[in-house]
């Protein structure tokens, strides 16, 4: 079983019940991946803009899966506006 961190920054001026509507689609993209834990950080300031903004909310989850994440998932996180940054590391 292979565990996995994704962390997602989301824009700050995304309402609560659209960002969970969000998580819930990042979880869909995940195929067969169990969520272990989610875990919200709340809204940060970033270092330097990014897409011309200052602040975001940040989101932790906790994965595990057989197979892996979907090839696909990166392509559906880049295409998601609310979405500024991403990343996804393998924990073992």
């Amino acid at each position: 079983m292979r565990t996995y961190e994704v962390v997602l920054v989301f824009r700050a001026n995304t309402t609560k019940t659209a960002q969970e509507k969000l998580l819930e689609s990042v979880k869909k993209w995940l195929g067969d991946a169990k969520v272990k834990k989610t875990e919200e950080l709340g809204k940060k300031t970033f270092a330097y803009p990014i897409k011309k903004e200052t602040e975001g909310n940040y989101v932790i989850l906790d994965i595990e899966s057989e197979k892996g994440i979907p090839t696909d998932f990166e392509k559906r996180v880049f295409i998601e506006e609310s979405i500024l940054r991403h990343l996804v590391l393998k924990t073992n």
